[in-house]
Parts: C-alpha cells; structure tokens; sequence
C-alpha cells in the first residue's frame, strides 16, 4: 500500500525508529482515509458528503503545553517566556522514545506533503498519524506533491501525531498528559494526548515563523490573503475568530490562502494548501464559500447533528464554540491554483473589540500601523483555546504571539521595512462589537465589514473625509457604501456618550500598559501612534 516502493518504506520506518507497526498506510487516497475513519468507528458521513469527527478531550490549541527544545541553535534566537516554554534536550529524546514505541503492534499512517507555494522556501515534511482522520487533515492543510515527485519525497521536517498516547508529566517534563514540542535540531513535531488536529498545522507554522525570518529574510504572517482581477493583493491580519478565513472568501477576489503566508522580496505566498474554518453558525447565505466547500473530501470538527438525521446543525455548540471545517483550498471556486501573488496594496488589521471602542474602519499612519502590530489588540472568542467560554482581552504581538518564536520586534520591523518599501495602505478593522460591549452592544455585521473593506479594496476610501478618533487618534472615514454613516463613528453608536468616553479611555490604557514592554525598542513614530488616555487607570 506505499506510493514510494518496499524498500523506500523501510528504510523511512527504520529512520523514524519505528518497529513492528501492524499496518502501514502510505500517502492514502482522501477516499481510502474516509473509508478507514468510518469502518474504525471513528466518524460518520454528514449528508453534505464531509466526514464528521470528534478530536476527543481538547478541542481546541492548549498553548501551556506547547514547547521548544532549548539547545544550540533556539537558547539566544527564542523569546523565551509565558509563550515560548523551553524543554530540555535529553527529555525530548526519551519521550520520543516512548512516543515511537507505542506504534508497535498499531496501524498507522504516514503522509508526504509539503509547505510554502514558493519553492524556493519550500519545506518536504512527513507526517506519521495514529488516526487515519488526522491524516486527511494534513491532506488538506498542507500542499500535495504529485505522483512524480513522491518517487523521489525527501522529508526535511517529521510530524509525529499519537493522540493516544499520554504523557507522565513527572517523568517526562510535561505539564500534564498533552503536548506539542518543536525541535528545530531533530527537525521534527512530537504531538502526544491530543486529537485537535490544529496543534499540526500551528507546529509547521511556528517552525516556519523561526526559520523565514532568521535564515531567509522572508516576513512570516498569520494572515489570510487575496489577490484582484488586477493583480492587488490583500492581506488580512488576525487571531482565530476574527475573520481571516471569512473576509478572505470574497466572490470578487481570487484566494491565495485563509491562514499563513509568507512576504519575500517576490511577493506573497502561501504556506498551506487548505483552509480551516470555523463553521459555528455557519449559513450558506452568510458564507457561501465556505458552505460550498464542505462536500466529499473536508472533514468536520465536533459538530452536532440534527437529530435523528446527517445534517449538521452549525448553530449547536454543545461540544465547543470551536466548531471547525478543514478542505483544499481548491474546494474554493475563485481560489488561486499558484497560491503566490505579487506585493501587497492593502494590508488590513482585523481585531474583534469586545469593549465596542473601536472603529468598524479607520486608516492607519505607519507609526500606527507599527503600533497596532506590535500589540495585536483583539478577543479571544469562545472555543478558540482551551477554557476560553466568553470574549477576553488579549494583545497578541504580530496578531500571532502563541506561534512566534522570535521577539515581537523581528517580525515588526521586517513588516514596517516592507510596508514602507512598497506603499501600503494599512487599515484597522473591527469586526467585534458596535453599541457597547460585550453583553450590551451588538457584533459587527459581516455585510458592513464587507462593505468597508471593498471600498478600502476599490479605492474608494481615498475620496472621503475623514474625521480623528479623540482618544486612539484612528482616521475614521465620514462616509462608506452601504454603511450607516453612524455606524463608522462609535461613539455615534452608544446610549450613554459618557460610558463610551469611559470605555474608550480605560481601553486605551490596557493599549498602553500592555506597550510598556516593547516601548525600549520602538522608535519615536511608534511611540507617538499610542492612544492617548485623558484618564490614567
């Protein structure tokens, strides 16, 4: 069952110090992977032809328990920290160990695939699965490399993915029986106790974000991309729930990726070859893309049937918010087949505002566009993590802190290098909520976002009048298509002018707090774009 030959496939078992498997399924078909998931009770066939899994106990990231080696090559280029937690060396090696030796007597099932559209960055990675569902994932996260190319796949980084498998935390340097550990030594993933299937796609992402931009002078993005019928590229900065994926899926445009892309001095690229989306009240007529892409070949993430039938009702979360849709991004009909375009003419920043503070759109100068980066303001939204069950506050530097092995300011000044070599426009969008807070106000309608962002997209925006935020000194623009012109005002929008003027206040303190940190390295613009509080907390 190998598409590399017998002998090929020892020798790569051999390599990986795997012993004595009961079967080995090499690079199946997405057809042969559904068939196995659903004969092995591990998932059933939604009527929109998707196979429906449950990733078991975590059903989202567990950031605390995701490490990197600490040796030669990571102990003085890792920010070390809350985010980057160290594991010692030798740990790594024996809880290998006993990660391989829980495949004896196991099927599993190994995949050869691929990262960056570019191939000049590209990475070869092998993944060996304990499920045969997680397997299909990486088929559809990650690039395929053709028949041809299989016969001669050499692997520079290994995925080693056994759910089952649960670590001893006293013996083994854990936190608890999950983990996720990068060794950029070994050049491998070793992800134990947890079925998500994201804690893959975020490994090779992190690895990326370690090595574009110390070895190959390439800016490495969380972001989702698009590309005009003119050739202008898009890219859309943003955590988990903040509409990378959904903003991105624009009917008008051409996708290039929904998640993480690469910014060389050719232009943008993507990593993946999917997308993963969340799908919690996902509607056909709110997003048509994305609903379309869910047939034979995508795989659902603990989502809830109708009952007594195969209908996926997207509205239940009683498993998790964090219902999720991974598919190859050729299940997108207006989806880029090259996966690259040229430099960006737009970059938009997207934070979800639970405090109701922040302009559905404003222009940013590059000192705030600096600024904003560097702090990456947004809401974790339920679901996403572990344990998140409602909005928190968060700043997340580079609007990707838990995947960015680097300082913060590596990331920034490459961004601010290239923002200023090729002219960007640079815009913050907030697509959390309008009217007041969480629990009063209510969440930015998609169709407005869409609205400001194609005006942005068409140029439309550079023939208005704009008016200055008192306290963030944000550029709001006095009119937009299909916008209530109250709506781009959000002061304009709350009962109580006063509780706003509150609000807006005690938000941009947190801005400010929070900016203490990176305050020794910014240069005066950045330090000038930070909002100014008439009231110090």
């Amino acid at each position: 069952m190998s598409s590399r030959g017998t002998n090929n496939l020892t020798t790569r078992l051999s390599e990986l110090g795997i012993k004595n498997p009961s079967s080995v399924y090499d690079n199946l078909t997405p057809s042969e992977l559904i068939e196995h998931s659903v004969c092995q009770n591990q998932g059933t066939l939604s009527d929109m032809g998707a196979l429906a899994i449950d990733t078991g106990e975590f059903t989202g990231r567990s950031p605390k328990d995701r490490f990197i080696v600490k040796d030669d090559i990571t102990a003085n280029s890792v920010d070390w920290g809350n985010i980057n937690l160290p594991f010692d060396a030798d740990a790594y090696k024996a809880l290998r160990k006993k990660v391989v030796a829980y495949f004896e007597n196991k099927s599993m099932y190994l995949r050869d695939v691929y990262a960056c559209a570019d191939d000049r960055y590209r990475m070869n990675i092998q993944v060996v699965t304990e499920y045969a569902w997680s397997n299909l994932f990486v088929n559809n996260m990650f690039l395929c490399p053709t028949a041809e190319e299989l016969k001669t796949f050499s692997p520079e980084w290994t995925i080693i993915c056994a759910p089952g498998f649960h670590a001893e935390p006293t013996v083994d340097g854990t936190r608890q029986h999950n983990f996720a550990i990068l060794n950029f030594t070994e050049k491998e993933i070793l992800i134990g106790g947890t079925g998500y299937t994201g804690e893959m796609k975020k490994g090779i992402f992190s690895a990326l974000n370690f090595i574009l931009p110390h070895q190959k002078e390439t800016l490495s993005m969380h972001c989702s991309a698009n590309v005009g019928a003119d050739g202008d590229t898009a890219i859309f900065f943003g955590l988990s729930g903040t509409g990378k994926t959904t903003l991105s899926a624009d009917p008008e445009r051409n996708l290039i990726g929904d998640d993480e892309h690469g910014w060389s001095k050719e232009g943008v690229f993507n990593f993946e070859g999917g997308c993963y989306a969340k799908c919690i009240d996902l509607t056909e007529e709110k997003e048509p893309d994305i609903f379309k892409a869910i047939k034979h070949g995508a795989l659902l993430e603990n989502i809830i049937y109708e009952e007594g039938t195969r209908t996926v009702d997207f509205s239940r979360a009683d498993i998790t918010e964090n219902t999720r849709v991974s598919y190859p991004i050729y299940h997108i009909n207006n989806a880029l087949p090259v996966s690259k375009a040229g430099h960006p003419t737009n970059i938009f920043f997207l934070t979800c505002d639970a405090f109701g503070v922040l302009p559905p759109i404003s222009k940013l100068t590059p000192g705030q566009a600096m600024f904003h980066f560097i702090s990456g303001y947004t809401a974790k939204v339920a679901g996403t993590e572990e344990g998140i069950t409602e909005p928190q506050v968060t700043f997340s530097a580079c609007f990707g802190a838990p995947f960015m092995p680097l300082h913060p300011t590596a990331y920034a000044e490459m961004l601010g290098k290239k923002m200023e070599e090729h002219g960007v426009n640079v815009w913050l969008v907030n697509t959390g909520w309008t009217g007041g807070e969480y629990g009063v106000g209510n969440r930015m309608k998609l169709k407005y976002t869409r609205a400001m962002i194609t005006a942005a997209l068409n140029d439309e925006l550079e023939h208005v009048s704009y008016s200055t935020h008192e306290v963030f000194g944000l550029l709001m623009p006095n009119e937009c298509t299909n916008v209530p012109a109250d709506l781009l005002h959000p002061r304009n929008t709350w009962t109580d002018k006063e509780a706003y003027d509150k609000k807006a206040n005690h938000l941009a303190n947190l801005f400010n707090k929070n900016f203490e940190k990176f305050a020794d390295k910014a240069n005066e613009e950045i330090l000038e774009a930070a909002p100014q509080a008439t009231t110090v907390a």
